[in-house]
């Protein structure tokens, strides 16, 4: 019995079109796998996502700094206002896929058969969004998104050096500007404790601007499989062991793992959990800190619209649904706290250059 449809009570191998509840009973059935689908993705893009929105540009404020100022006896001080902020724009894209097939094909399909054609769109929808997460945070430069209704939007990356003054860093007074797209100027294969990248630069980049805590960070880094060996062999690193393994009484373990994406393989001691996270390409790496605002958010069709949010199945005719189904989601990522992540390409190249799946 299929997973989607086994409140049914249908067989694998009942026809589609012949089903005696009625193609609108496997509609429905698909709609409520659908939600759950959606709110399982929402779940894997929370600690990247602060919120969804339906604005087209928004600014983005963090606190200012600075000291009170000297008051005279008889003088009244300046005033002063919150400074530190930017702004930003988000773009929205119309992505889908569709279930079609002639006369004899649709009567030949079998449920099991619809049940599989529905995993695939699913799939492609989480690889959809996945992509467009890591592609907004790993382009380099700013992109052009023309809006049917606002014209062209400028959709920022993370912090890259380009004249924005951000709030003072701890130890400064003073607003400057800052890049977190950073190139180690050493290969992967000369990371060492000299060329340690999480505690060089992953770490002092996010704590500069979120607080330096004792006991650590709540800092994640993510990294490919061809960096584990190396990164592993890290004297900071605290390994996760095998939850099928009982460890030494005298064995540090990490405890209270995080759930974010990927594999977590062991605690940095500088104050950072380190995750093998495949999707990140090779010779990259990507922080985020899971306590500050998040660096992205997601553009979504304004509610009066009546347009759904997540993946969505549209149907031409409610009674025979299947004859063509097409399958939409709209939304885009774009970034809005531009200093919370930090991409970071280990290379000796001298300059960071955007991933080519993400450019």
């Amino acid at each position: 019995m299929t997973a989607i449809f086994g409140s049914l009570r249908l067989s694998d191998t009942d026809r589609v079109y012949n089903a005696t509840v009625g193609q609108r009973m496997i509609y429905d059935a698909i709609a409520d796998h659908l939600a759950m689908h959606n709110a399982a993705l929402n779940a894997a893009m929370a600690m990247f996502v602060e919120e969804t929105t339906e604005n087209h540009t928004e600014r983005f404020q963090l606190p200012g700094g600075g000291r009170l100022q000297r008051r005279g006896s008889q003088s009244d001080v300046a005033a002063v206002k919150q400074t530190g902020y930017w702004d930003v724009a988000f773009p929205l894209d119309d992505f889908g896929d569709a279930i079609a097939g002639d006369d004899v094909t649709l009567a030949y399909m079998t449920v099991r058969d619809l049940e599989k054609h529905v995993t695939t769109v699913l799939t492609r929808d989480t690889n959809t969004v996945r992509h467009e997460l890591l592609r907004a945070m790993f382009r380099s430069t700013a992109a052009t998104h023309v809006d049917p209704l606002w014209g062209s939007l400028t959709i920022q990356p993370l912090a890259n050096g380009d004249g924005t003054l951000y709030p003072p860093v701890i130890g400064s007074d003073t607003e400057a500007d800052d890049t977190h797209l950073v190139n180690t100027g050493y290969a992967t294969a000369n990371i060492s404790d000299t060329n340690d990248p999480i505690a060089g630069i992953a770490i002092p980049e996010l704590e500069q601007h979120f607080g330096q805590i004792t006991g650590n960070s709540p800092i994640a880094v993510f990294i490919n499989a061809a960096q584990v060996a190396k990164v592993s062999a890290l004297t900071a690193m605290i390994e996760v062991t095998d939850r099928w393994v009982r460890p030494g009484d005298d064995t540090a373990t990490p405890t209270g793992l995080p759930p974010i994406p990927g594999k977590i393989i062991g605690r940095h001691g500088r104050g950072a959990w380190v995750s093998q996270w495949d999707y990140i390409p090779s010779g990259y790496m990507l922080a985020v800190h899971l306590d500050a605002p998040k660096p992205l958010k997601m553009r979504v069709d304004p509610s009066d619209t009546g347009l759904p949010q997540g993946l969505t199945l549209v149907a031409r005719d409610m009674e025979f649904p299947f004859e063509r189904s097409t399958w939409r989601h709209r939304f885009g990522f774009g970034v809005a706290n531009r200093l919370n992540g930090v991409a970071i390409e280990v290379s000796d190249d001298g300059a960071y250059t955007t991933p080519t799946a993400y450019a």
